[in-house]
This record gives structure tokens, C-alpha cells and sequence, in this order.
């Protein structure tokens, strides 16, 4: 059974750093490329980034770029983002996300961010 678990959320004040890890059972972290989503109360989910299989290379929303970085560990099978120089504006659910070669997306269950004073 395929679970993505995250953890690293909470409250920090603005300026505040976190790290979000995601752990990923039943899929060989490795070959698939996998990103993090974020949702604010009342707004759609948006993609903040992700890692490719293939060469590693990665994508930042423009929002983020700058601040937050994203990186794999394939010996743990995981995933984290840095955030740093977080804003208010950074609140949201943060979750992480697999896809697959054939495009099937598995999602976790998401890790609450906040961002105040």
C-alpha cells in the first residue's frame, strides 16, 4: 500500500525557518519524480516544488524561489523542503505528492504551516 507521510509543520514566526519531510512507503523514492503542493483556506492547491528522477533537477513556484529548497534522500526513501525566510502569505497545508511514470498521482495527507506573530 503506497503512504506518503509528512511531518515538520507548525507555528513559526515570520522571517522563521522549517523543514518538511516526506516519507514514502511502497515505492522506490528514486525513479519517480515527486513535489510538494500547497493549500491556503479558501484558495486552490498550488504547486510549490518538485524533484525529477531522471537528473534531479527541480522546479520552485515563483513564489518560493530564493527561499525554499527542495532535496531527496533515496537511502531513506524521502523527501524534504527547506523553508526559509518564511511569510505570512506561506500558510497553508504543505503536502507532498508521487507521480508515477504512467501519471498516476499519490498524495499524503498534509502537514499544517503557519506563519505568524
Amino acid at each position: 500500500q503506497v503512504q506518503l507521510v509528512e511531518s515538520g509543520g507548525g507555528l513559526v514566526q515570520p522571517g522563521g525557518s522549517l523543514r518538511l519531510s516526506c516519507v514514502v512507503s511502497a515505492f522506490t523514492l528514486e525513479y519517480y519524480t515527486i513535489g510538494w503542493f500547497r493549500q491556503a483556506p479558501g484558495k486552490e492547491r498550488e504547486g510549490v516544488s518538485c524533484i525529477s528522477s531522471a537528473d534531479g533537477s527541480t522546479y520552485y513556484g515563483d513564489s518560493v524561489k530564493g527561499r525554499f529548497t527542495i532535496s531527496r534522500d533515496n537511502t531513506k526513501n524521502a523527501t524534504y523542503l527547506q523553508m526559509n525566510s518564511l511569510k505570512p502569505d506561506d500558510t497553508a497545508v504543505y503536502y507532498c505528492k508521487l507521480t508515477t511514470t504512467l501519471g498516476t498521482g499519490y498524495w499524503g495527507q498534509g502537514t499544517q504551516v503557519t506563519v505568524s506573530s
